[in-house]
């Protein structure tokens, strides 16, 4: 009874906003008439009925017509009025086609597509093995355009990069999908590549940046990665100018697996007090105390951390509102970490490029939720070149003649 309810509920609502957007339609252009008088654009009874699967389940639509007697000047062409919310060709929801990749990185074969969702749905239609292989196809043309848009428009100011290792179908045992995450100059994050390689090959990490650059890519002002990464090479190869983060969330496990289980909790304190620093001299502070603590019993570990203190600094010189954001690859790990708990090993066979689409339409998806860094504001002086001291914007006084 409950889903009935509900998907009588959800045929209710679509009902009276097709309605909605058409009465707007028509009240919008209720000026235009003909010679007559004769209103050019009017309602002209229902579409043929037909089934949409939504999250709520298949529900029965039939969508209001249209009756646009208005003719383009340009093309000579009749204009017609075509629904945002339910479009004709629309035979499922946007929703629906997020759950198809989970299941597909969960091993379920297309023909377990159609059972799975019927549990859920109430109804098949629509979800035919064969639809969920065009589907496939699709999503692996959306990931080639992804790959080969051009990136000379838009402005990466900040950019992340990590390798991720997923139990999909990749044609290495040891590869792994390569991941860069930008923000805009208006603050807002997005996915820049998702391509697979080795994490550690720098020559996986060049030919990345290499198309980014050769497809109009500019240099970020900084970018932030895991220590370990063939990334760094590359980057100094491609971007010259970019100047380099370390991610302080692997950089302490990194020290952490350096020590007795023992010394941890407190060197950990010891960690945190660095990279939570009000600024760059108590940073430097709390670098020399780190030192004093633990460096005659485990120098290799502090060496970790006095080796990259230029790196691992860096994000100080930037506004404080991003410092937070800046001292760790969080966005791509947070995004990936819903990915693992989704993915399983798949067996059979399966293609690199198919692994790579459904991965990339997981993302694609996720990026919706993305939240921009804070003060976006600041991100655009950034770019401009302005200089910050302790987190904070420094005026610079106009030059003054001789």
């Amino acid at each position: 009874m409950i889903d009935e309810i509900v998907r009588e509920g959800a045929r209710r609502m679509l009902a009276a906003a097709l309605e909605a957007e058409v009465n707007a339609y028509i009240a919008e252009l209720a000026d235009q008439r003909d010679d007559k008088g004769h209103r050019l654009v009017v309602r002209n009874g229902y579409h043929q009925p037909r089934k949409v699967t939504t999250a709520a389940g298949v529900v029965d639509v039939k969508a209001p017509r249209v009756n646009d007697k208005r003719v383009d000047a340009e093309t000579g062409e009749r204009k017609w009025f075509s629904s945002a919310i339910l479009p004709p060709w629309c035979r499922k929801s946007p929703k629906i086609s997020e759950v198809l990749p989970l299941l597909y990185l969960h091993a379920l074969s297309s023909g377990d597509f159609v059972p799975a969702l019927q549990q859920f749905l109430g109804s098949s239609a629509g979800l035919s093995p064969a639809t969920v292989t065009r589907l496939t196809e699709q999503w692996q043309a959306d990931h080639a355009a992804f790959l080969d848009r051009d990136l000379a428009e838009v402005d990466y100011v900040y950019v992340w990069a990590d390798g991720i290792h997923l139990n999909v179908r990749l044609e290495e045992a040891r590869a792994c999908v390569l991941v860069l995450i930008g923000v805009r100059a208006d603050g807002s994050k997005e996915l820049v590549a998702l391509e697979d390689g080795y994490r550690e090959s720098g020559e996986s990490w060049a030919d990345l940046l290499r198309d980014c650059a050769r497809r109009g890519m500019r240099a970020p002002v900084l970018a932030v990665g895991d220590g370990a990464l063939g990334f760094w090479k590359a980057l100094a190869e491609v971007f010259p100018a970019t100047r380099e983060q370390r991610c302080w969330v692997h950089k302490t496990a990194n020290v952490l697996d350096a020590m007795p289980k023992s010394a941890q909790p407190g060197a950990k304190k010891a960690v945190q007090d660095i990279y939570n620093a009000e600024d760059k001299q108590h940073a430097q502070a709390a670098i020399k105390t780190l030192t004093q603590l633990y460096n005659a019993k485990f120098p290799k570990a502090v060496k970790k951390i006095t080796d990259d203190e230029a790196e691992l600094l860096a994000f100080v010189d930037f506004p404080a509102e991003h410092w937070i954001h800046l001292r760790t690859t969080n966005p791509i790990e947070s995004t990936f970490s819903t990915v693992r708990l989704r993915t399983k090993v798949t067996r059979g066979a399966g293609s690199r490029s198919a692994a790579l689409a459904m991965v990339f339409k997981l993302v694609e998806s996720a990026q919706q939720r993305w939240r921009a860094v804070n003060a976006p504001h600041l991100v655009a002086l950034v770019r401009a070149g302005a200089r910050f001291e302790r987190g904070h914007l420094v005026e610079r006084p106009e030059a003054r003649a001789a």
